[in-house]
């Protein structure tokens, strides 16, 4: 004769895993909004919850997972990427878990639904592209001493010199051109920006902070107005080809152009 061994319902209910709604973003209701074949955190496959014309999307989540793993953020932007190349998305922030569908409706659709429904209409028909533009180094630093002639000066004199001899005039050059270089760094980025603003219906800068780093541009484009914006990216990298490296990355959902959660 087999043994077998029952459990208890409170065993079998401490086995069962509870699960909750991992929201990605909310997109326009409607039929074929998600790809069948699209799949987010731990490989769950991607549904909609719809509420009037707005809907959320989400997966299943366990939630005695480890959270915060660059996997799931991975997984996170690859769906919100995937929506946005073929239409409007608003994503939710990352790790946003709910208890069920229905909480999804009651507490996120349903209060936000007019907020919701304002941004997706105004992010219709455009995506985020993030521009990158780093310097090259050497150029930069020879344009830097070109420039200013006591930063000349002073880079000759302390030239071949042991490193603890001329200590002042090092540290004195080490300050004046990292000041010259805060100041290309504005000026080359205004410049830039003349360029590729009047493409972008909004535009974040942030300017960067090592020597070789310039500035990012997060722009927010509209469909119609993309073939024209990377023609003019490809005139400007051949202008400064040999002083400045440009890297666009893009289509992505507008990260950068919501607001709340």
């Amino acid at each position: 004769m087999t043994a077998r061994t029952f459990k208890s319902e409170e065993s079998v209910a401490e086995d069962v895993t509870e699960t909750g709604c991992n929201v990605y973003g909310i997109v326009p209701a409607g039929p074929g909004r998600v790809p069948e074949d699209l799949n987010g955190i731990d490989d769950m496959p991607v549904r909609v919850v719809p509420h009037d014309e707005i809907a959320a999307v989400i997966t299943d989540i366990r939630l005695d997972r480890p959270p915060g793993r660059r996997a799931e953020l991975v997984a996170y932007s690859r769906v919100l990427d995937t929506l946005a190349s073929s239409g409007a998305v608003v994503p939710v922030r990352f790790g946003s878990v709910v208890r069920d569908e229905e909480a999804v409706v009651t507490d996120l659709l349903l209060p936000q639904q007019a907020w919701f429904s304002r941004l997706l209409a105004e992010l219709d028909g455009r995506a985020q592209f993030n521009l990158s533009v780093r310097y090259v180094q050497e150029a930069a630093l020879t344009e830097v001493v070109d420039a200013d002639p006591t930063i000349a000066r002073l880079r000759e004199r302390t030239r071949g010199t042991p490193s603890n001899a001329a200590l002042a005039d090092r540290v004195r050059l080490g300050e004046l051109v990292s000041q010259a270089m805060q100041d290309k760094r504005t000026a080359d980025a205004d410049v830039l920006a003349e360029a590729v603003l009047p493409y972008a219906a909004a535009h974040r800068i942030r300017l960067g902070s090592d020597v070789d780093q310039l500035a990012d541009f997060i722009l927010l484009i509209d469909n119609d107005r993309r073939d024209d914006f990377e023609q003019r990216l490809e005139s400007l990298a051949e202008s400064m080809h040999g002083r400045m490296r440009l890297s666009l990355v893009g289509p992505l959902a507008p990260y950068e152009f919501v607001g709340g959660d």
